[in-house]
């Protein structure tokens, strides 16, 4: 029990021997440990605490095939992995061990861990071919000190546990003598200390035993066999003990290296000499051979500096009389540049935000080379012109890190070639490629494609029609490069610009939201704003300035003669009128722009079309000829006034023109005219109209209610009487969720239920079915209400009723049933809706009747007033008018006053007066008093005089008009 307790103690106390030197960590452990076992704690060891292990994706990287760690990040130790052999690991090199790096990332961090292995006695010295025994035929004439060399046992252990020393069976012929290697291996050979006799004892049985000196302590044993023969007393020599020579690695198979000598001063056969190489340690008797006859060492093997850089071999010179020579040859391998750098990606950080500062890390790159000195120093570089360098930061181990700030909208990614060449002749060389991607950010703006945008739109369009688009580019990417077109909150007219144009946030299609009227708004100026889907999101404005183009959607209006209803306006031309006379002039605008204002003046009808012309600019109305008696004293003229668009819009007027010299002859021909009447006409042929509208309408409602009483009477009857079988049928419920993803997932539950017991409702599906057998017991009238619910958050739901009958027959049904309102519920709506079109008919049809009666008896009563009316005739006359020779439209500003009073005593007319005109104003209802105006006539007779007063009676009204027409 002794030997396990001082095994692990020692184990205890190699756990413990961590040795923390220039940033790195190493750890000392015993060969042979179970997997699993603790080597130590890197997170406490390294100043890491286990967060920070885990965000770092701590992992370990080893450039060797077999992991003999593993790194725990929940715990933050090293276990061992696999099983080590130090033997395995490193033959017989000490100390031995091997390291490896823990690379950490965000931010990328390197150390290295260096795990030492002890070595543990589990090895025994071991003879080459320890079953067949050394055989030696030694001649009885051999001298006293002649050395017999013996092979050597080997033990993979090193230091104490490794071969210490080897004992020869007791006899009295032979001793041992040990030697030393300068490697510290040792060989031993037998010396005869006492002469042969091969008549007393012609072969002698011994044992070589070779022991270590680990605890406990192992040994080999290897039986030697000894021939007497006689008579050869000389063994061979070397002229040289140690033999030194250098040998280029890669070096072909069957080349000569060295020749080694031996001489024996024997002669005949004894002196006949047999090279050979004793048997030799590790690979090195697969790699040399020699010539048993010359001497001649040659390569037959792979030589590889970086597995062996020196080999020693012994060489035996033995004679026929097996009298046996031995010498040393060592061989120095010269390196050869046959390795090229290996490069290892350890980390490459693709995407990089194009923001990134410089001399942010990319790239984490492991760069070895197996050859030694110059031919394994390694030089990096970067191919191209790019923003980035190579930094060496441990061994082995080189940073890619930017050299300046990237701009994604330049390059948006990189192919980075890094070259490593060693320094070797010729130097050799190798690369790999980076693919690294450059992530945007938004730092662009978008940009309109022109500063300002200039439309055009003609009036009276079609709302929603497109009227252009306005147009910006992101050099950004992806969601930063997203453009959305908005319109910036601005007036125009007083009204927000959003209801007069709509914008597509995609597309930046403008579109009218109504119908432009050029002449309410010539021109609409807005901003429009492009701002893209970054975070922030940036933006910029442009002006867009739409135009409104005139169509010729007005008909000229009349201002001058004014029609009017109630009385009736006529021109006096006396009978002593000239050619050329100026009757009028009919003023007509056009509120169209361009040439769709310009007017003419044609006259269409006349009473007599020899007697009147109308200028076709200026709408003067002028005599053609003399005035004669025959001339009839009403004269009726229609004058059409029409624009210059396309089409061609137009409008008349009715001059009435009295030719006569005095009033009493005017009031008695114009007393038939027939506004009035045409008016009433009018008024009674609509109302007309509209009450046999409102009759059809009314009809019409009476006979879809009494048509749908009697269908339903009729499926009500049909129902009742038929003996058709139930059948029954569980519908599953239906429902959907217009949102996306998870929140559109719906699940189905029974809220409430007349008999839970027998219905169950799909959780998924929202079928309906039975969970049991339904029994005579069970009510026929049923009712479940389901509730649907889907899977956001929070929960959204909606419920529905379903209503289920457990019966045979419709009778049974329908007994039961009278109480559900579903049926009930739809025939009072539809009665309600049919019983309020009703009442809106029918309120409609009287106050249809009332309107058509209040104005028939209105009618009646101003008829009434106006006949028994003792108003005098005003005659009225136009004021002076200039001739402009234009084109017949007025442009300046046209002021129309009317007052009207009742109180005054004594009441005044006003106005203007060109030349001899006169206008006369017939009311027809009018009885007139001339004897007041004849007896003004000396007043009107004044031909240069600028003003005309007329008296009126207090009780008549008096009309005060002044038209002021900037020609």
């Amino acid at each position: 029990h002794a030997e396990p307790k001082s095994r692990s103690r020692l184990l205890m106390l190699l756990l413990h021997v961590v040795n923390m030197v220039g940033g790195q960590i190493r750890y000392s452990i015993p060969e042979e440990m179970k997997k699993g076992s603790v080597i130590g704690s890197v997170a406490q060891d390294l100043g890491l605490d286990l967060k920070r292990l885990h965000s770092g994706r701590a992992r370990i990287v080893t450039g060797e095939n077999v992991h003999y760690t593993e790194l725990k990040t929940d715990k933050g130790i090293l276990v061992v992995n696999e099983r080590i052999d130090r033997e395995q690991l490193c033959g017989d090199i000490t100390p031995c061990s091997f390291s490896f790096e823990v690379i950490l990332e965000n931010p990328i961090e390197l150390h290295r861990i260096t795990v030492e292995v002890l070595d543990i006695n589990d090895h025994a010295p071991v003879f080459p071919n320890k079953d067949k025994p050394i055989s030696f035929e030694i001649s009885e004439s051999a001298v006293v000190g002649v050395q017999f060399p013996l092979h050597s046992a080997e033990d993979l252990d090193v230091g104490q546990n490794a071969l210490q020393d080897y004992v020869l069976s007791p006899n009295d012929n032979f001793i041992l003598k040990q030697h030393a290697n300068p490697d510290g291996s040792k060989y031993v050979e037998m010396v005869l200390q006492k002469p042969l006799d091969r008549e007393q004892r012609p072969h002698l049985s011994l044992k070589l035993i070779a022991v270590d000196g680990g605890t406990p302590q192992r040994s080999g044993t290897v039986n030697i066999d000894v021939t007497v023969l006689d008579a050869n007393d000389n063994a061979p020599v070397f002229n040289q003990s140690v033999y030194k020579t250098s040998v280029m690695e890669n070096t072909m198979k069957s080349t000569d290296i060295i020749t080694v000598n031996a001489t024996d001063a024997d002669s005949g056969s004894n002196g006949v000499i047999v090279y050979s190489l004793s048997k030799m340690k590790g690979s090195a008797a697969d790699i040399f051979s020699i010539d048993e006859n010359t001497g001649t060492i040659s390569v037959s093997g792979q030589i590889d500096y970086e597995k062996d850089r020196k080999y020693e071999v012994r060489v035996e010179a033995r004679d026929q009389g097996g009298l046996t020579g031995t010498s040393k040859v060592i061989l120095d391998v010269i390196d050869v540049n046959d390795n090229a750098p290996v490069i290892n990606i350890m980390s490459l950080s693709s995407p990089v935000s194009e923001d990134s500062p410089s001399g942010t890390t990319i790239a984490v790159l492991n760069i070895k080379d197996a050859d030694s000195e110059k031919n394994g120093q390694i030089k990096c570089s970067i191919d191209g012109k790019h923003p980035f360098k190579i930094e060496s930061s441990l061994t082995n181990y080189y940073n890619l890190v930017s050299d300046q700030h990237f701009d994604r909208e330049s390059v948006s990614e990189y192919n980075i070639t890094v070259t490593a060449t060693d320094f070797g002749t010729p130097p050799l060389s190798s690369s790999t490629k980076l693919h690294l991607k450059i992530s945007d950010v938004n730092d662009n703006a978008p940009v309109f494609d022109k500063s300002s945008y200039f439309a055009q739109i003609t009036e009276n369009n079609s709302p929603g029609i497109s009227i252009f688009a306005v147009s910006a580019k992101d050099s950004d990417w992806n969601q930063n490069a997203r453009i959305s077109y908005l319109l910036e909150d601005t007036q125009v007219s007083g009204s927000p610009v959003s209801t007069y144009v709509s914008l597509n946030s995609e597309t930046g299609v403008l579109s009218a939201v109504r119908s432009f009227d050029y002449e309410q708004i010539k021109q609409l100026q807005l901003v429009v704003k492009a701002q893209d889907g970054g975070s922030p999101p940036l933006s910029s404005n442009v002006t867009v300035k739409i135009l409104i183009q005139d169509q010729n959607d007005n008909p000229p209006q009349v201002l001058y003669p004014v029609q009017t209803g109630g009385s009736l306006v006529a021109e006096m031309v006396p009978r002593s009128a000239d050619v050329g006379y100026l009757v009028t002039k009919v003023v007509a605008v056009d509120v169209d722009s361009g040439q769709n204002a310009w007017l003419s003046y044609k006259l269409q009808k006349a009473t007599d079309r020899a007697l009147f012309e109308v200028g076709l600019q200026n709408g003067e109305i002028r005599t053609i000829r003399q005035v004669t008696d025959k001339d009839a004293v009403k004269q009726r003229l229609t004058v059409i006034v029409e624009d210059n668009g396309q089409p061609s819009r137009s409008a008349t007027v009715i001059v009435n023109v009295a030719v006569a010299d005095s009033f009493p002859e005017v009031l008695s021909e114009f007393t038939d005219f027939t506004q009035d009447k045409e008016y009433n006409d009018n008024l009674t042929f609509y109302l007309v109209l509209a009450l046999a509208v409102v009759s059809f309408l009314f009809i019409t409602c009476l006979v879809v209610i009494i048509s749908v009483k009697i269908y339903r009477w009729r499926q009500s009857r049909i129902l009742y009487h038929s003996n058709l079988p139930v059948i029954p049928y569980y519908p599953p419920l239906v429902a959907v969720d217009v949102d996306s993803g998870q929140n559109a997932w719906l699940s189905y539950k029974l809220q409430k239920a007349t008999d839970r017991a027998l219905f169950e409702v799909g959780l998924q599906n929202g079928e309906i079915r039975t969970i049991r057998q339904v029994t005579d017991k069970d009510a026929v009238k049923q009712r479940l209400t389901v509730i649907v619910e889907d899977n956001g958050q929070p929960s959204r739901s909606a419920t529905v009723i379903v209503n289920v009958a457990v019966a045979d027959s419709f009778p049974e049904v329908l007994s039961e049933f009278t109480d559900f309102t579903q049926d009930k519920e739809y025939n009072d709506n539809l009665t309600f809706y049919l019983v309020l079109a009703l009442a809106v008919v029918s309120f409609l049809f009287i106050t249809c009747l009332v309107v058509i009666i209040s104005v028939k008896i209105y009618r009646w009563r101003q008829s009434r007033i106006l006949y028994h009316s003792n108003l005098p005739v005003i005659p009225y006359y136009p004021p002076r008018y200039s001739d402009t020779l234009g084109t017949g439209t007025l442009q300046h500003v046209y002021n129309y006053e009317v007052c009207r009073t009742t109180d005054s005593r004594k009441s005044d007319c006003k106005f203007g007066r060109a030349g001899s005109q006169n206008v006369l104003i017939m009311d027809p209802s009018s009885t007139g008093t001339m004897q007041r105006i004849q007896s003004e006539k000396s007043i009107l007779d004044e031909p240069d005089s600028p003003l005309e007063v007329i008296h009126f009676p207090r009780n008549n009204s008096l009309l005060h008009g002044v038209i002021d027409f900037g020609l």
